[in-house]
């Protein structure tokens, strides 16, 4: 592609997302026995030459002195390094095969290892310079070629002055040798890249900040693998997000700002108006008016099972998608059910504060297997099926009930009502959803139909149970043992104090909304959800949200994603393709889904169009989201 601009690019800590000589190092002085010591040493000669505080000779042969390589290092390099490419350079493949005759890799790092990576990405070898290693007999590295000009201060320069680029130049690096470029007069301007990190004596300096490849190019409205640099999409975590989440988020390139408790409903409509994903646990409630406060907010994770703590229905008029983690804790919820479950019917949690009071009561009384006992369930999902399956390995009786059809697993028998599992069962463990209709679904009716001397277990939602009934029937003995995960009202962070009338009861085991908080279903929900929004932005892909049409999509090639978010009303699609056929554009795929609500367009059309065509489909009528994906 012809253009009178050309782009010199800077390899350690931009093009890849660590400096090459460290990496070298896990390799080099991998049995040194001074090998922590001396990568040590080569990172803070490596700062002090990107900073500027040594010559850049002195710290090329203060490195090499310590690594001791040779040729038998390069090919585990090379391969590490491959898998080290920055994320926002692996995005945007198309940028370097288009621009390839104007693309300059220029390093003070070496030929030997670059080349081979930044080949792959269409840059052309000649376009490549670098140092080169000066080798011995026997395969050591002895040195460089030191009438390089690269080997020496101002080499970058040097390279630039010889080059004689005929065009504006933009230089894109994260160290002092790349700002040296502009500060000579030979480039238009210098690009600060902060995706892997960021040196603040370098960033002063810069004409921009640019914290990933995608922010450039879409600043010099170059071709770029999204419809927006990534950057620019805000996310806000509260409530403790697993670190894997942030992660994943910002290694995608956004803007990912947490806070480690909930928010209020007018701390939250003051946060959200610039966020774009929004990420909660069970505490934080989006209501109809924070999200009326939320114009740009485009995605919400609920890092949890629940999302009766979202205004769904707001959610899905205002073209919100909405993603939770369904199966992501299941497991830890049962094992935490099970583990109560015999607690309880063993009594331990009132033995064991006696023996804190120095009370030895060495008794059977009370205390009971749970093999042979009848396990009733509230609610046969996810949570209630596995809890299933592993209560009768140990030998319990399951019986169950759910509003739904459901298939029985082993051999549990399912109930026509909830007063006929209620009744039967020595152990009842609730597990339903948070719907509205459900509050106080347990009540004085439900308790009296209980047997006396019955286990009570909830680990689903707080509001399902009314508080004062369960109290009032733990006192009389009619419920033997309890054990309350959730509450009608949770403290918003852990520096309010938790109040309830369950507080001090006998056999009674209060737990933080604890239930699929394990460090390994946090982890998986870490990982769930983000990689669901993720998809989303990236693919417009909906599966398993719950306020979108749930659809799969094929990877986009060589196209066009146009995403369109509409009310559910006859003649969209139609108006939709008008457009596109009055303009000439050909359809390449295109995918359509509604609920109630919504209708979900996703239309691939051929890279040529005219950027009227984009302005006609947003100002359909009932539209209420338009996005368009490269």
């Amino acid at each position: 592609m012809k253009l009178n601009k050309y782009f010199v690019i800077d390899f350690d800590s931009t093009f890849t997302k660590v400096e090459a000589f460290d990496a070298l190092a896990d390799i080099s002085l991998k049995d040194h026995p001074d090998r922590e010591q001396r990568k040590k040493q080569i990172a803070e000669i490596t700062n002090m030459g990107m900073d500027g505080s040594i010559s850049f000779r002195e710290s090329l042969e203060r490195r090499l002195n310590l690594l001791s390589p040779s040729k038998s290092h390069l090919p585990p390099l090379i391969s590490s390094l491959k898998e080290m490419v920055s994320e926002s350079f692996k995005r945007n493949r198309t940028f370097f095969a288009d621009y390839a005759d104007n693309i300059y890799i220029i390093s003070n790092g070496f030929r030997e290892f670059i080349e081979p990576i930044v080949t792959e990405y269409g840059i052309k070898s000649e376009n490549i310079l670098a140092n080169e290693f000066r080798f011995d007999d026997a395969g050591h590295v002895v040195g460089f070629d030191t009438e390089n000009p690269l080997s020496a201060n101002n080499g970058k320069v040097e390279q630039l002055r010889r080059l004689n680029l005929p065009g504006d130049v933009y230089v894109i690096g994260d160290g002092y040798t790349d700002y040296e470029i502009k500060h000579a007069g030979l480039a238009n301007k210098f690009y600060a890249f902060t995706e892997n990190v960021e040196r603040e004596s370098v960033l002063s300096k810069a004409d921009h900040i640019t914290p990933s490849l995608d922010e450039f190019l879409y600043l010099n409205k170059l071709n770029t693998a999204i419809s927006y640099p990534k950057n620019r999409i805000n996310v806000l975590l509260l409530e403790n997000v697993h670190p894997i989440a942030v992660s994943i988020l910002r290694a995608e390139g956004f803007n990912v700002e947490t806070y480690h408790a909930a928010m209020t409903e007018d701390e939250l409509c003051e946060r959200i108006k610039n966020v774009s994903v929004l990420g909660i646990r069970s505490k934080t409630q989006v209501t109809a008016k924070v999200l009326e406060n939320a114009n740009r907010l485009m995605v919400i994770g609920a890092f949890c099972i629940g999302t009766n703590q979202i205004d769904l229905a707001t959610a899905t008029r205002k073209g919100i998608a909405v993603f939770n983690a369904p199966f992501s804790n299941t497991r830890s919820v049962v094992e935490l059910a099970v583990a109560e479950m015999i607690m309880l019917m063993r009594n331990i949690v009132d033995k064991s504060a006696k023996m804190h009071k120095g009370v030895w009561d060495k008794s059977a009384k009370g205390s009971f297997e749970v093999r042979g006992k009848k396990l009733g369930l509230v609610g046969y999902g996810n949570i209630g099926t596995q809890l299933s399956v592993i209560a009768e390995s140990l030998g319990m009786k399951v019986l169950y009930y759910d509003t739904e059809e459901k298939l029985s697993l082993g051999n549990a028998v399912k109930c026509k009502s909830l007063k006929e599992v209620l009744e039967q069962a020595d152990v009842i463990s609730l597990h339903v959803d948070g719907r509205k209709s459900n509050h106080n679904l347990i009540g004085p009716r439900e308790f009296g139909w209980m047997k006396h001397g019955v286990i009570f277990i909830n680990l689903s939602r707080g509001h399902i149970v009314d508080i004062q009934a369960l109290r009032e029937n733990i006192l009389t003995g009619k419920i033997a043992g309890c054990a309350i995960d959730v509450f009608p009202y949770e403290p918003v962070s852990n520096d309010e104090e938790f109040q309830s009338p369950l507080r001090g009861l006998p056999n009674t085991i209060l737990s933080p909304h604890i239930g699929g908080s394990t460090l390994e279903a946090q982890e998986n929900i870490g990982t769930f959800v983000p990689g669901k929004i993720v998809d989303y932005i990236n693919t417009g892909s909906t599966s398993n949200s719950v306020s979108f049409p749930n659809l799969t999509l094929p990877l986009l090639s060589d196209a066009h994603r146009l995403i369109h978010i509409h009310n559910n009303v006859p003649g969209i699609l139609a108006k939709i393709n008008h457009i596109l056929a009055d303009n000439g554009i050909n359809i390449v795929g295109q995918y359509l889904k509604t609920n109630e609500s919504i209708g979900y367009v996703i239309t691939d059309i051929n890279k040529k169009y005219d950027k009227d065509v984009i302005k006609q489909l947003r100002e359909i009528d009932q539209t209420i989201k338009f996005r368009v994906l490269y």
